[in-house]
Formats: C-alpha cells, structure tokens, sequence
C-alpha cells in the first residue's frame, strides 16, 4: 500500500475514532497529495519518494509555525502544530541518529574524496540524494561543515 492509499485509509480511522487532530493533519496531507497528483506537467501518479518530500516540508512547516507561536505566547496554537507534525512523522522513515548521520557522512566524504570545508558542495550534493528522507538537511549541512573543518 502506497502512501496516498494509507493515508487515505487512515483518515477514515481517524474519523471513526473521533480523533480531531489526527484528522485534521491527515486530510491536509490529503489534499497536499491530491494537488501534486493533478499539478500541471503531472502524470497523475505520487510516487512514495514524492509523498515523502511533502510530508517532510509539512512537517518542517508546523514545527516552524509552532516555535512563532511560541515565542508569541500561544502555547495552545503551538501544541495543535506540534501535535499535527507528530502526525505526520509516523508516515516517515525512521529518522537516523546522530551517530548514524556522521557513520554515513564520514563514508559519503571518504568515497567522494573530500578533505577541506571548499568540498562542502560535493559532499553535500551526494549526501542529500543519498540520505533523502532518512534525516534533516539542516542537520546534514551542520555535521558535513563540522567534519570537513
């Protein structure tokens, strides 16, 4: 079952259990999905890949809305964010540690033949493609800078 069928499936779930936010969160994937089936130069189709890059920019999107609500004193705003990303991040993969980010990292500049911070671009271009979904592009820039130093 791909992605689009399983949220699909959940929401009808969520419905029956009266669950509002998990509701809410899942028919705004819903409709992320459903737009970029039918955007235009579309083939009708979402790959997983596809619904993966979504359901990370969501993600990313309420964590960002939470922390201004936050820092404008609304926690209630900020825990409804909150609570709708956490929905979201159970249709991710796992996401990887610390450890196994610099594991794959150390691997990815070893095989590309990085040895300075000016291969920066190299190793991140890699890095990216390989470790799409499995961590944050933020914390690959941080720990690809850091291990280049």
């Amino acid at each position: 079952m791909n992605l689009f069928d399983r949220v699909s499936a959940d929401i009808k779930e969520a419905m029956l259990a009266k669950d509002k936010i998990r509701l809410q969160a899942l028919r705004g994937v819903k409709k992320e999905f459903l737009e970029a089936k039918t955007a235009k130069g579309g083939d009708g189709e979402l790959s997983d890949e596809a619904a993966t890059k979504i359901l990370q920019k969501m993600v990313k999107q309420r964590k960002e809305s939470a922390e201004i609500y936050a820092s404008q004193e609304r926690p209630e705003l900020a825990e409804g964010e909150l609570a709708e990303a956490a929905c979201i991040e159970t249709y991710l993969p796992k996401q990887m540690t610390a450890e196994e980010l610099e594991v794959a990292l150390k691997e990815i500049i070893d095989k590309v033949g990085a040895s300075g911070p000016g291969d920066m671009g190299k190793v991140m271009g890699t890095a990216t493609k390989a470790l799409a979904g499995k961590a944050e592009g933020r914390m690959i820039s941080e720990t690809v800078k850091r291990l280049l130093a």
